[in-house]
């Protein structure tokens, strides 16, 4: 799967709330940083089932949470990419 594909499809799994179908994306030794939690920075959730137990805290508190106003930036060369959503 490409990059663009791989953001997408992502995005898609956060609007359906699929935990399982997310976790595929993120790698054992993961890290996901939020931008709110007990710090001022926020909060950081290292491993794979940190970053799930996190997800699901954030679906069960906001149910309705939605990624919308998608924008997928790529560089194949690198091999990279990001995401910028608008959560509503």
């Amino acid at each position: 799967m490409d990059i663009r594909s791989t953001l997408t499809e992502l995005c898609a799994a956060f609007n359906a709330h699929d935990l399982d179908r997310i976790m595929a994306f993120f790698a054992d030794d993961c890290v996901l940083e939020m931008p709110r939690g007990s710090h001022p920075w926020g909060a950081r959730h290292a491993g794979k089932a940190a970053v799930r137990t996190a997800l699901a805290g954030r679906f069960a508190g906001l149910p309705d949470v939605h990624y919308g106003d998608t924008a997928h930036f790529v560089d194949e060369a690198a091999g990279t990419g990001i995401s910028k959503w608008t959560l509503t």
